[in-house]
């Protein structure tokens, strides 16, 4: 079944609670979002308020992807940048799909719907996101178009003696 996604939403309780879940499921299953297993809510709350937080303020956005009971199954922030000179690009960050519903094409459903929705974003050029090397990531963001641009061997640090490539991709929007 597909998921309904929604720019925007409104912030409600649910919706956060839904978002926090989300992140330490993902993470707990060993997904790269920016913490290593095992995770507690509790210690992915305040990354989840700096989200909401630039989100009030404008600088970021958000897009969520609702499975058939309502429930929050996949989401990825819109993080604009405040350079003037980069304006015209944004990133796509902390990027999720719960993994009940990994390997139905929910991922490319996601950045399908983001590519959309960035595409009506006034003087946005392209999408960069970041990705943590040694899970394959890069060639599934290879598959939905985007294209390696960057890497920088070692640069993330997920246990001692367990270093990952910090990987930059991008996808042109014109």
């Amino acid at each position: 079944m597909a998921l309904t996604f929604v720019l925007d939403p409104a912030v409600t309780p649910a919706l956060r609670d839904g978002i926090l879940d989300l992140w330490a499921d993902v993470s707990n299953a060993g997904g790269a979002v920016g913490f290593v297993a095992p995770v507690e809510r509790e210690e992915i709350r305040p990354e989840l308020v700096k989200h909401l937080v630039a989100m009030a303020e404008g600088r970021h956005r958000l897009l969520v992807g609702h499975d058939a009971a309502g429930q929050v199954a996949a989401a990825a922030f819109f993080c604009f940048n405040t350079h003037r000179l980069q304006t015209h690009w944004l990133w796509l960050c902390t990027v999720m799909v719960h993994p009940r519903h990994q390997g139905r094409g929910h991922g490319r459903d996601l950045l399908t719907a983001a590519a959309d929705a960035a595409r009506g974003f006034d003087g946005i050029d392209a999408i960069r996101l970041g990705c943590r090397g040694g899970l394959g990531l890069e060639r599934f963001y290879g598959s939905c178009g985007y294209k390696e641009v960057g890497r920088v061997p070692g640069a993330i640090r997920v246990a001692p003696d367990d270093d990952r490539d910090d990987i930059t991709m991008l996808l042109p929007l014109t």
